[in-house]
């Protein structure tokens, strides 16, 4: 894959990524992701305070040539929300590992990031998909 993936995050089979810090995550769609999806015209989140569970739906994201599920990576109460990319959803297109961030929660179970992938084994499951 000629895609960078970054190795300080975990990964989905659904293509989001986390990056835990302590107790907490921040999360939001892979390179991968968006680029499949094409330009992100919309994006719809929880608030903050509602609880999420992992491999859940949790939102939507709509681009010109599909509308998308959001699942939850891991399980938590929703901190903050990246209203940037409300008003500008093309910024998960431009950065999607940067301010192209969707939540970051309060992790319930931070042993639930066993089930997630690395960059690597992510990287290899994007090279199976290729196939």
């Amino acid at each position: 894959m000629t895609k960078i993936i970054p190795d300080d995050r975990l990964f989905s089979e659904e293509h989001e990524w986390v990056k835990i810090q302590g107790d907490e995550a921040i999360f939001g769609i892979s390179d991968y992701a968006q680029s499949c999806l094409g330009d992100v015209v919309y994006v719809e989140l929880p608030d903050c305070g509602k609880e999420i569970d992992q491999g859940k739906a949790i939102g939507v994201v709509e681009s010109v040539k599909a509308v998308s599920d959001i699942f939850a990576p891991l399980s938590g109460t929703v901190l903050a929300v990246n209203h940037t990319i409300i008003d500008t959803p093309e910024q998960i297109n431009r950065d999607p590992y940067g301010e192209g961030w969707m939540l970051k929660i309060k992790l319930h179970d931070p042993s639930q990031s066993k089930k997630l992938l690395n960059s690597k084994a992510y990287e290899e499951l994007l090279e199976k998909e290729a196939k």
